[in-house]
């Protein structure tokens, strides 16, 4: 059994991963190569606990789980004791081959190496650790992690069923959905449907075909809502496959097939328009970011709850 996970990386995801892990029963250690990252992460982590708290989701206080966090710039001695390490450094290989040869070289022998990558290829990063590569795999997880509960788990080519099984069983201990993820092709599942949304959505815009404003409303409050009861195969098992089978017949001619970025978005970064820390992005924000993710973080709380009632 997993007991000691140590989180390699303290942005928005590290800490997260700190909160959930010790929130179910992990003893848990927090490394970045910045003391001042760890500090940050410290005060985003008392933050999400007193939002979770607040949501009727933990009794715990946000100042035992913080001081439960163990965190050190050390990552040799982070690592030693690991049964589990899980990588959250930024999306670069480069970085993440360096780290992970650092990881090899001081954990257990016997730890699950895992990267919460989103996209990268696990064949490609364990090429870092040819030694360990059959401990290497893929945990990707959502964002926040303490609230959503899918998590791909993604096999390299050289990723044992040993290792896939002890990193499923870990995610089951702290009450998450295993996603897994046969083949290691780009972005996985997730990013793949993620993406393929957002492509078709930049194309409306484009097209004139209506809105930023009702194309989000219409994905947000249609679209996703009903996929938050029932899939994709379900949906089409519901309305009839031979209707779908109709429906793509004319339609995937049509949808947008771009290999490249939409100039879109090269026109709204060149305008400083970057999302909620510029207060305006694809859309406008008259509030701080912190507040937005706040809202969006209830509103998870929120719809996690109801969906818990319906299966008590």
């Amino acid at each position: 059994m997993t007991r000691n996970v140590t989180v390699v990386g303290a942005g928005n995801m590290g800490q997260g991963f700190g909160v959930h892990f010790t929130l179910h029963g992990q003893d848990v250690t927090l490394v970045d190569h910045r003391e001042g990252n760890l500090e940050r992460a410290g005060e985003r982590m008392g933050n999400a606990v007193a939002e979770l708290r607040e949501g009727g989701l933990t009794e715990r206080s946000p100042e035992s789980v913080v001081e439960a966090v163990s965190t050190t710039t050390d990552l040799s001695a982070g690592v030693a004791d690991a049964d589990l390490v899980l990588e959250t450094v930024p999306e670069d290989l480069a970085i993440k081959r360096e780290v992970f040869s650092a990881i090899a070289g001081a954990a257990p022998s016997d730890a699950v190496l895992a990267s919460n990558t989103s996209g990268i290829p696990i064949t490609e990063i364990a090429e870092a650790v040819p030694d360990a590569a059959e401990r290497v795999v893929g945990c990707h997880w959502w964002f926040p992690p303490y609230l959503l509960e899918p998590v791909e788990v993604v096999r390299g080519e050289r990723t044992t069923d040993r290792t896939m099984d002890r990193t499923r069983a870990f995610l089951e201990d702290v009450d998450r959905r295993p996603i897994t993820v046969e083949r290691d092709v780009p972005g996985f599942v997730w990013n793949r449907i993620q993406n393929a949304v957002i492509r078709e959505c930049v194309h409306l815009v484009e097209e004139d075909v209506a809105s930023v404003e009702d194309i989000n409303a219409a994905v947000r409050d249609g679209y996703a809502r009903r996929t938050a009861v029932i899939g994709p195969f379900e949906t089409m098992d519901i309305a009839g496959v031979d209707q779908f089978r109709t429906v793509a017949e004319h339609l995937y001619p049509h949808l947008c097939n771009d290999e490249a970025a939409q100039d879109t978005f090269d026109e709204l970064l060149a305008s400083g328009r970057t999302g909620i820390e510029s207060g305006e992005g694809f859309l406008t924000y008259d509030e701080p970011d912190d507040e937005v993710l706040r809202r969006r973080d209830r509103r998870l709380a929120v719809l996690g709850q109801v969906f818990d009632s319906f299966e008590e």
